[in-house]
Formats: C-alpha cells, sequence, structure tokens
C-alpha cells in the first residue's frame, strides 16, 4: 500500500464494486479506452473483483480523503489478470488501470499502476503487457514513464463508436523478467 497527504493505494474489496462500476462506465459508454460496449452491473464488478483476486493477482483502488478510521472514496482502480489463457502465460500479466474522470491529471494512474507493478513484481510475474487504444495516447504516455515500451501494433483490431481503432501493446519486464528461471511454485 502506498500513501501520500491525501491519496491511499490499497486493494480492492467487494465494498468498493459500485464505485468501480461507476468509474468504468462512463469508459464503457463515453470512450474507446474500452472495447466492452455495455457497462457491467454491480453484481458482475463484484464476480470480476473475487474472480481476480481469487486467481491470486492484484485489484487495487485509489481512495482520496477520508477522515481518521475513514476509508475515503475510491477515485481509481487497478488491477492486473493472466495476459493469455494458456498455461505458458503464467509468469504474464496484462495491466489495466482507470481515473474517475473528475480526477485525471493528477498523477494517480502514474501511482496506481507504479503500486500495481510492484504487486505484480512480488508476487513473481514477470513480464506485463498494456493493450491500449490508438485514442488513448495519454495512456500511452503513462505506461512509457512507467517504463513500458511499445511492441507490436493491431491495425483496427477494435470497433467502436462507429470506427475501426488501432491498439498499442506495450512491454515491461518485471523484476528479473526473462533472464532467470521462474520459481517452481508459480
Amino acid at each position: 500500500m502506498t500513501m501520500t497527504e491525501e491519496l491511499t493505494v490499497c486493494s480492492a474489496s467487494i465494498e468498493d464494486a459500485a464505485a468501480i462500476t461507476e468509474i468504468y462506465a462512463h469508459y464503457v459508454l463515453e470512450s474507446t479506452a474500452t472495447f466492452e460496449t455495455e457497462p457491467p452491473d454491480l453484481a458482475e464488478s463484484e464476480r470480476r473483483i473475487r474472480d481476480i483476486v481469487d486467481a491470486g493477482y492484484p485489484f487495487l483502488v485509489v481512495r482520496e480523503g477520508g477522515a481518521a478510521g475513514e476509508q475515503g472514496r475510491v477515485i481509481g482502480f487497478g488491477f492486473a489478470h493472466r495476459y493469455g489463457p494458456r498455461a505458458g502465460y503464467r509468469y504474464s500479466v496484462e495491466t489495466t488501470i482507470y481515473v474517475a474522470p473528475a480526477c485525471i491529471g493528477r498523477g494517480i494512474g502514474g501511482r496506481l499502476l507504479a503500486t500495481l507493478l510492484e504487486e505484480c513484481e512480488t508476487r513473481g510475474f514477470r513480464q506485463a503487457f498494456a493493450v491500449i487504444a490508438e485514442s488513448e495516447p495519454a495512456s500511452v504516455v503513462l505506461h512509457a514513464r512507467a517504463g513500458f515500451r511499445p511492441v507490436a501494433t493491431l491495425d483496427g483490431a477494435g470497433w467502436k463508436h462507429g470506427k475501426w481503432l488501432d491498439v498499442f501493446l506495450m512491454q515491461r519486464q518485471l523484476g528479473e523478467g526473462d533472464q532467470s528461471l521462474p520459481q517452481q511454485a508459480a
């Protein structure tokens, strides 16, 4: 967990699902940051949190404010999940970050992504990937600042809001990456 004077990054709980659902709905309906076209409801958001956490991946939220003993409101969330479904991908994760629209530009995404990557390294993951729509240049910059490098462009890979969109694939080594053998436990 990381903390500043007004922001705290910590593990998400099921109680955070309503705020996560609200933040994500904006991106589903108003942007091409996700290619999902129908916002998940509260029950689906709760299921996603449980599935990610139960599979051993980090799911984090950023909280703002909150008096002593209070948690503060959720203004961003991020998580990692297995990059691909096959066993060979078990040391690679895909990262996802969303910040409440009114809170963009305050460095929240950078703090959240840094903490998410630390959590992934701690859990023994070796590579992190970001899949970013061409319409999201700020996300490309955010990931580049966190050490991600561009590795591919998937031309016209997504269709949303009446247009084809390219997708950028970015990658960052975690820990020793592919320079050593992985731990046998994973």
